[in-house]
């Protein structure tokens, strides 16, 4: 059975893992949170479509899939039979009393119609929960892995002079061998506080190790997933930077980083409970005090073995770490996943950039430099615009627009009675008073459009004939001049009024312009 499709981002890395980095399908697998026989069919299509790494730099996502995955005549297999979400099914009995297996069968049956029966549901379930307590023994290698998370506590910064207090925050490092621990404090947990914390945690312990063990943190994990989590595209530019790869733990499965979670508690208890009675002023001084309390903790001697956490780290740790990169990781762009609105503008940092009106409504990245926003969509670039930094300025190209409103906004009230002008004084004064009669000039932009398309459509001397006529009558709208010019009102002269009796005025009586135009009014 063919290994299912995954995105064209996940296909690269399994890639540069395999032929950047050597690594076995095994570690893999683990790395992208996929199963072992997607990684083997996947690098056997790269081996059958005759592929060579490095990709060549012309060649698009489009492209590649085209080639890995060429248009299959078979049939699809029919699809096996659903397993119930049994993690679902023990969360709903625990939590409600009075939920019982038949209901959730009940339930499981309304969308799996062709599932299992009570029984067998019954049975798998039960298999299902005498597994689950089952716990693996994981062994680390040296420098193979390094966990991190943040803390769940803050520590309070106060302002001198009593003024408003910040709350920082801990993130954590350990090493799967030794337990060699790092920690700092952070003013907050955005993504420069998070790419900060990881380079000066590769210093600290002087190397690289092979895979991250992140938490589903959304500076780390983009879209968290079961089986195939996607990692936020600043986090990944990152580990290539340093060569590493990123292993997610999977959500609600704190024993996928239980290094980390032993370390976040021993921080707690060596780091936030020892200063809990001290007040700190600034995030340099706290750091302060919290890297002297790491230097105890480390040479501290463990309980249960010889040695502690610094002199493991020396013999096992520190040696089988790859050396750091000759230039430390500057975090340049930032990557933040968008939905194009229905304006064809995509918001970012309080502010909004354009892109091509065609994408509305669509999935898009966002490339953000301190100096430029970048756009891409499908991992093609669709956009690119100087940053703003103004809050709420929006940043918009022409050519992004669709034709009938560039045509819309080239049309601006000024220039409309430039080219009433040029045409006669008569036109300029319908236009302006056209203008004039909405409570906003916007309103009136339909009327004058118009009127410039019917200037497109006859000589200036019968539109400033009809212009006329229009002012004369009272009739000055779009619709009274393009009837005055298709009945060739204008080239006859007004008549005078017959003299005689007069009959009464008031708002009943529509004159004998209105006849003149057809009977027709704005």
């Amino acid at each position: 059975m063919p290994a299912e499709r995954v995105s064209m981002r996940k296909t690269h890395e399994v890639l540069r893992l395999s032929f950047d980095l050597k690594l076995k399908q095994r570690q893999i697998a683990r790395s992208t949170n996929l199963s072992q026989s997607t990684v083997h069919e996947y690098l056997g299509r790269f081996t059958a479509a005759g592929l060579s790494w490095p990709l060549p730099a012309q060649m698009s996502e489009a492209e590649l899939e085209t080639a890995l995955f060429p248009a299959d005549p078979k049939p699809p297999r029919p699809p096996a039979r659903a397993l119930p979400d049994f993690a679902h099914i023990h969360e709903e009995l625990q939590q409600h009393k009075h939920v019982t297996l038949q209901l959730l069968w009940e339930e499981y049956g309304e969308t799996h119609s062709d599932g299992y029966g009570y029984s067998q549901f019954c049975y798998h379930y039960q298999r299902w929960k005498r597994q689950r307590d089952v716990v693996m023994r994981q062994e680390h290698r040296p420098g193979e892995k390094l966990f991190v998370d943040w803390a769940g506590d803050k520590i309070p910064i106060y302002e001198p002079g009593g003024g408003s207090v910040l709350l920082a925050s801990l993130f954590v490092a350990v090493l799967g061998a030794s337990s060699y621990t790092y920690a700092e404090a952070t003013a907050d947990e955005t993504m420069p506080n998070w790419i900060g914390a990881h380079v000066r945690t590769f210093e600290f312990m002087g190397g690289v190790t092979e895979l991250l063990v992140p938490d589903n943190t959304k500076t780390g994990v983009s879209k968290v997933c079961r089986y195939e989590p996607d990692l936020n595209p600043t986090y990944q530019e990152m580990a290539m930077h340093y060569g590493l790869g990123v292993l997610p733990a999977r959500r609600r499965k704190p024993r996928d980083k239980a290094k980390v979670e032993a370390g976040v508690l021993l921080a707690e208890r060596w780091i936030l409970a020892a200063l809990r009675h001290r007040q700190f002023f600034s995030l340099v001084e706290l750091n302060r005090a919290i890297r002297e309390l790491l230097f105890k903790l480390n040479q501290h001697p463990f309980k249960k073995r010889e040695g502690s956490r610094q002199s493991v780290f020396a013999e096992l740790d520190r040696p089988a770490l790859r050396p750091l990169p000759v230039e430390r990781f500057e975090l340049v762009a930032v990557w933040s996943p968008a939905t194009v609105n229905i304006d064809y503008h995509v918001q970012f940092d309080d502010c909004f950039y354009s892109v091509p009106y065609q994408l509305a409504q669509q999935k898009v990245e966002v490339r953000a430099t301190p100096a430029a926003v970048e756009i891409f969509h499908q991992g093609a670039r669709v956009a690119s615009h100087p940053r703003a930094h103004k809050p709420y300025t929006p940043v918009t190209n022409m050519e992004h627009r669709p034709k009938s409103h560039r045509t819309h906004l080239e049309w601006p009230p000024s220039r409309m009675i430039e080219w009433a002008q040029t045409v006669g004084s008569h036109t300029a004064q319908v236009v302006t008073q056209i203008m004039e009669t909405y409570p906003h000039p916007e309103m009136g932009y339909r009327s004058c459009l118009g009127i410039i398309r019917l200037g497109q459509r006859y000589p200036i001397t019968r539109m400033e004939a009809a212009a006329k006529r229009a002012l004369d009558t009272g009739a000055v709208s779009y619709k009274s001049i393009d009837s005055i010019l298709r009945r060739s009102l204008d080239q006859t002269p007004l008549s005078a009024p017959t003299p005689g009796r007069s009959g009464s005025t008031h708002d009943n009586v529509r004159g004998a312009a209105y006849f003149e135009l057809g009977g027709k009014t704005c």
